[in-house]
């Protein structure tokens, strides 16, 4: 089985490098265009094609996946399958090519969560599962026949890099399975059932990042960790973009305001509620009211620093009662 591989960041490249090493036939790789990146904007790979560069297997990087000379180059390779991980929509033109159809893994147990941002709406919503599904691509988003599916068990501490990790190891494993199903033909694919109460996974925006004080602690305990990057203690996931950071402005006595992102926090239960007012030791906790119970903050990351706990921050900078969370 000959199979062309579409992807971008270190998600889709883990699974790439699991399947080259699983000896599949991958006869070339689809993925962007380098983009300028970094202070000095410099061109930069992006994670699937250092993989296949590394593997010697041909990338193409169209800047359209209509134009012409890239369709016939795609069909040139003569493949019997494409398989599509963290990558942009596909037009018909292309998954329609090869004989085996156009297969994709999606962060989620479909058809919740169909969108670009799974792994971290299902934390923000507080699901106490979520998963990984392969399925056929169509032409509508995430709504083609599913092929296979894993369910995982959530917690409520778990982060969106802790998620993102836990998908990549899970899917690349039931990407494996799916491939064996085809290659043998023994897929039994299901049609997905469209139920009133659908969740949908769009695309994050700006003003979601932005901590609303006037929620509950345990709704902004769940934006946080639905956004977080943190993986464990000071460790955070390399892709920043997929955990973007929920934050909020910190300000002194002298009415200076610094951006700060949160990274991991639990909450502390408490009847009384005095909205955006900071209660420190200045040693070990840092706890913030919102409308109900309070938010302890345990890892954050200020502007220009590292991620640090809270007690490393509380030995850095002392607060006042007169400090706020904004």
């Amino acid at each position: 089985m000959r199979i062309i591989f579409f992807g971008t960041p270190d998600f889709a490249a883990n699974n790439l490098q699991h399947l080259i090493e699983k000896e599949y036939n991958i006869v070339a790789i689809v993925t962007p265009p380098d983009s300028r990146k970094g202070r000095g904007k410099q061109l930069k790979e992006c994670a699937v094609k250092k993989v296949g560069t590394k593997n010697k297997i041909p990338v193409l990087q169209p800047l359209k996946l209509k134009d012409k000379h890239f369709i016939n180059e795609l069909t040139s390779f003569n493949a019997n399958l494409f398989v599509v991980v963290a990558f942009r929509m596909i037009p018909d033109i292309v998954w329609k090519i090869p004989s085996k159809g156009t297969i994709n893994l999606h962060t989620s147990l479909l058809p919740n969560y169909r969108g670009a941002a799974p792994i971290n709406w299902v934390l923000i919503n507080g699901e106490k599962q979520t998963g990984i599904s392969t399925f056929f691509i169509n032409n509508e988003i995430d709504s083609g026949d599913i092929i296979l599916q894993k369910r995982i068990e959530l917690s409520n501490k778990t982060t969106a890099g802790q998620l993102h990790n836990i998908l990549m190891n899970k899917g690349k494993l039931l990407l494996e399975d799916t491939l064996h199903l085809i290659q043998e033909s023994k897929i039994r694919s299901i049609k997905q059932k469209i139920t009133p109460g659908i969740k949908e996974a769009p695309k994050l925006s700006k003003d979601l990042l932005k901590i609303n004080w006037n929620k509950s602690a345990n709704k902004i305990h769940n934006l946080v960790r639905g956004l977080s990057p943190l993986i464990e203690k000071e460790t955070i996931l390399k892709d920043i973009a997929i955990c973007p950071s929920a934050w909020f402005i910190l300000e002194d006595e002298n009415q200076k305001q610094k951006r700060v992102k949160i990274h991991l926090t639990k909450v502390i239960k408490n009847n009384y509620s005095n909205i955006n007012h900071i209660e420190t030791d200045n040693k070990s906790f840092l706890h913030i009211h919102a409308k109900k119970d309070l938010l302890s903050v345990l890892n954050l990351q200020m502007e220009g620093k590292k991620a640090m706990t809270i007690q490393q921050f509380l030995q850095g900078n002392k607060l006042t009662n007169q400090f706020k969370a904004l």
